[in-house]
């Protein structure tokens, strides 16, 4: 029997009955966040993951619940006042909210969309050369919500900030037309809370037309995680399955990109079965997370999170800071913190889990590692460099920032030294795929890592 898949917003979700034991005070608080940050959760969520014993505590409450202090006090007594008041000030107050919080970092909208004959390419986002993101337009929700999710501003029903797109034959022209391009992210929202009738349609596009010099397939899902019958159980199941295998047959390599947060995610018998179905196909699965206050800022639950992904067949391929969008307050770590907490998990994993990298911030520019704490002489310095950057001449190469141990986010940091300051500002000056940098431009005590 299939099990039947209910998803819970805030219209609803004074139905789920674990909430009933919390009081009004706190649910009108949630209920006020949810007005301005997306919250959906379903029923596999609530019956396997939540320890209802442990609220507001456990760690997929706050994954997946809104939390009172994920608004400053000041927004979120107005909101609430408003909503008791007047539902048209709300609306005006929550965008003015929504539009404060960063609602698409790094610039995403206006530098990763790609342009042809001057036109912009809807639903496409190319920042490094050798992989594009596809968000295709039925794909642009998920079965949950993740509380820190940096795209939270594809389910906020702003379309100047939704990038989507219902059909696949401009990606395929941009593809042609970009041989570089090795990679294509399918991406979301989440593709897999599509049918696969409709996945379907995109995906045999590009396999049967084979464009450009595309030879790797990503999906990026959360599904293993918030509804792994996706894999298994739903009424399309076996031609998911299919369709994975034959996307391997037509020579291409498969890769779902799966979102663990906390080793819960992988305790349940279910998604242990969905991750073998997948591996079957002959995909491979990749598992990477931010790390979170409140919610994995534990180097015991990255050992334990890393170890399990080998143990179950799936690679353990990135930890990320959190983004500088959305509540990042609430999440935000020091990046000295971070730094120990992947440190400490990373020294107590076998080399099999030390295919992960981070911790990592996806900026601007590219994805900077913290790579270590240097102290020289009476001073500290971070040690930085780019493993992934629009400009691949700057990836592998150390650079220093001044110690900061307030430091969040790469804005909080300031170069070492005049040799450092090139990667700090290379951004501005050379955002686009099409301009490289010299040797040159390096100072020589800077080689590659």
């Amino acid at each position: 029997m299939r099990t039947k898949f209910k998803a819970y917003t805030s219209k609803n979700f004074h139905d789920i009955e674990q909430l009933k034991n919390l009081s009004p005070g706190i649910l009108l608080r949630m209920e006020a966040v949810a007005k301005v940050l997306p919250f959906r959760t379903n029923n596999y969520i609530t019956n396997n993951l939540i320890n209802w014993n442990n609220i507001p505590e456990d760690p997929i409450f706050q994954l997946t619940f809104p939390q009172p202090e994920m608004l400053n006090d000041t927004d979120l007594q107005r909101v609430i006042k408003l909503m008791q008041e007047d539902k048209d000030k709300l609306n005006k107050e929550v965008r003015r909210i929504q539009m404060e919080m960063n609602p698409q970092p790094a610039g995403q909208l206006e530098l990763n969309t790609p342009s042809h004959e001057g036109n912009k390419i809807s639903g496409i986002q190319h920042k490094y050369k050798e992989t594009v993101l596809f968000f295709p337009e039925q794909g642009q929700t998920c079965h949950a919500y993740c509380t820190y999710c940096f795209r939270w501003a594809q389910f906020i029903g702003i379309d100047e900030l939704k990038m989507a797109t219902r059909e696949s034959r401009g990606l395929i022209n941009y593809l042609n037309n970009n041989p570089k391009v090795t990679d294509l992210l399918i991406t979301g929202g989440d593709p897999m809370i599509m049918k696969t009738k409709l996945l379907r349609r995109y995906i045999e596009d590009i396999i049967k037309s084979k464009p450009g010099g595309l030879k790797n397939i990503r999906i990026g899902t959360k599904a293993l995680s918030y509804w792994p019958y996706r894999f298994t159980e739903d009424e399309d199941s076996d031609d998911l399955i299919s369709l994975f295998e034959e996307i391997i047959a037509a020579g291409f390599h498969l890769t779902v990109m799966a979102h663990f947060t906390h080793p819960v995610e992988m305790e349940t018998p279910e998604v242990h079965k969905a991750v073998d179905r997948i591996l079957s196909t002959g995909a491979t699965i990749r598992c990477q997370s931010p790390v979170l206050k409140h919610i994995n800022d534990d180097a015991d639950l990255w050992v334990e999170m890393w170890s399990k992904q080998v143990t179950m067949g799936m690679i353990p391929y990135y930890m990320f800071v959190a983004r500088d969008t959305g509540p990042k307050g609430y999440f935000n770590l020091p990046l000295e913190e971070t730094y120990e907490i992947f440190s400490s998990a990373f020294s107590r994993v076998s080399g099999l889990a030390r295919t992960v990298r981070g911790p990592s911030m996806s900026t601007k520019s590219g994805k900077i590692l913290v790579d270590g704490i240097l102290k020289r002489d009476s001073h500290k310095y971070f040690i930085l460099k780019y493993i992934q950057s629009r400009t691949p001449e700057m990836v592998n190469r150390i650079f220093l920032a001044k110690y900061n141990p307030a430091a969040v986010w790469i804005d909080d940091l300031e170069p070492a030294s005049k040799a450092d300051e090139l990667f700090f500002s290379f951004g501005e000056k050379h955002m686009h795929l099409d301009e490289d940098i010299s040797d040159d431009d390096f100072d020589d005590e800077y080689a590659f890592a």
